[in-house]
C-alpha cells in the first residue's frame, strides 16, 4: 500500500495514487507541494491504484449488500472519482493550467488513465445495492471556471457524462460537489444527469441559479461558509437559510438542507441553520411558508 501518514494531521500524507500532501493545520488536508509527475512526458509512469479495488468482487459486493440491507437508510458509494483534482494532484497546479490549455498528447493520455480507473472503480459500485454514487472536481473559483467553459465541456462533461450513464444504467442517482463559481456549467451537470449537486450557492447569483436550474436538479446545500457559518450572530444563519429556501425550492422537492461544518464555524450559527430548516419545513406542511412548500432536512 502507498499510504502513508494522517490526511488530516500536521506533517506529510501520501495517498493511494503516491501523491504527497504537505498539512500545516490539524483537521485540514495538505496541499501537495512537488508533484510526482513533473514532466507530462513522463505520464506512463503513473500507476493507479488498482490495488485498492476489490479482488474478490462477488464478496466484497456481498459485504456491501448486506451493510445495505441493514439499514433504513439512503446510502452513497463509498466512493469519489476526481478527475480534475487528480491530475492536479499529479502534475501540480500550475501545470495542470498550462496542460488544459495545450491539451497535447501526453495531458490526454494522462486523462484517459485516470478515467479508465474511476470507471473501474464505479463499475463494482453500480453493480451493489448503493442508492447513489458521488463524484468531485471544484471547478470554480471565486469569479468564474477555473479553465475556458469550452475546454470543460470538450475535455471533462464526456467523462462525468460516462459516469451518469453508469450510474443511471443500473438504476443508480448521482451526486456531485463542486465548489467556486461554476453557474457555466450547470446546464450541462444537468443535462447529462446528475440529480444533486452541492455548490457554493453564496459564491453565484441564487436568484440565476434558480432561474436556469430550479426544478431540473436538486440542490444539494449549502451555506456560505465563507461569511455566514462563521459570523457570531446566529441570525445570519436563519437569514441564509430563508434566502436559499425562497429561491430554489420547488413543489417537487429538490432541496437538501446541507451544510459544512468547518474549522472557524460558529457552533451557535449551526444550530439556528438547523432551526430555521424545521422552520421552514413546518410552515410549508401548514401552507404558510413563504419559501411555498416543504424543504428536505437531512
Amino acid at each position: 500500500p502507498r499510504v502513508r501518514g494522517d490526511q488530516y494531521g500536521i506533517g506529510t500524507y501520501t495517498d493511494e495514487w503516491g501523491c504527497v500532501f504537505t498539512g500545516i493545520q490539524k483537521g485540514v488536508i495538505g496541499e501537495v507541494r512537488n508533484p510526482q509527475l513533473q514532466d507530462i512526458e513522463d505520464w506512463k509512469s503513473v500507476v493507479p491504484p488498482y490495488e485498492t479495488l476489490p479482488e474478490n468482487t462477488a464478496r466484497a459486493r456481498d459485504q456491501v449488500n448486506r451493510s445495505c440491507a441493514a439499514s433504513p437508510l439512503f446510502i452513497r458509494a463509498g466512493c469519489c472519482p476526481r478527475p480534475w483534482e487528480r491530475y492536479q494532484f499529479l502534475r501540480g497546479t500550475e501545470n495542470a493550467m498550462i496542460d488544459m490549455m495545450t491539451l497535447d498528447r501526453p495531458v490526454l493520455e494522462l486523462l484517459r488513465v485516470i478515467h479508465e480507473f474511476y470507471l473501474r472503480e464505479l463499475e463494482f459500485w453500480v453493480r451493489t445495492d448503493v442508492d447513489a454514487i458521488s463524484f468531485m472536481d471544484d471547478w470554480g473559483s471565486q469569479r468564474q471556471l477555473l479553465i475556458p467553459p469550452g475546454i470543460w465541456r470538450e475535455v471533462f462533461k464526456p467523462m462525468y457524462r460516462d459516469y451518469c450513464d453508469l450510474a443511471h444504467s443500473s438504476g443508480k442517482f448521482v451526486f456531485m460537489h463542486s465548489d467556486g463559481h461554476i453557474t457555466e456549467i450547470y446546464p450541462d451537470l444537468i443535462e447529462i444527469g446528475v440529480d444533486a449537486l452541492n455548490s457554493q450557492l453564496f459564491c453565484m447569483d441564487i436568484a440565476e441559479l434558480a432561474r436556469i436550474a430550479k426544478g431540473k436538479i436538486t440542490f444539494w446545500g449549502e451555506i456560505d461558509r465563507q461569511h455566514v457559518m462563521p459570523s457570531p450572530d446566529p441570525m445570519a444563519g436563519r437569514e441564509a437559510v430563508r434566502r436559499v429556501a425562497a429561491h430554489l425550492y420547488d413543489p417537487a422537492g429538490g432541496i437538501i438542507a446541507q451544510f459544512e461544518i468547518t474549522p472557524g464555524s460558529n457552533g451557535a450559527v449551526a444550530v439556528a441553520i438547523f432551526e430555521e430548516w424545521e422552520r421552514v419545513e413546518e410552515e410549508a406542511r401548514l401552507g404558510s411558508g413563504s419559501s411555498g412548500g416543504p424543504a428536505q432536512v437531512s
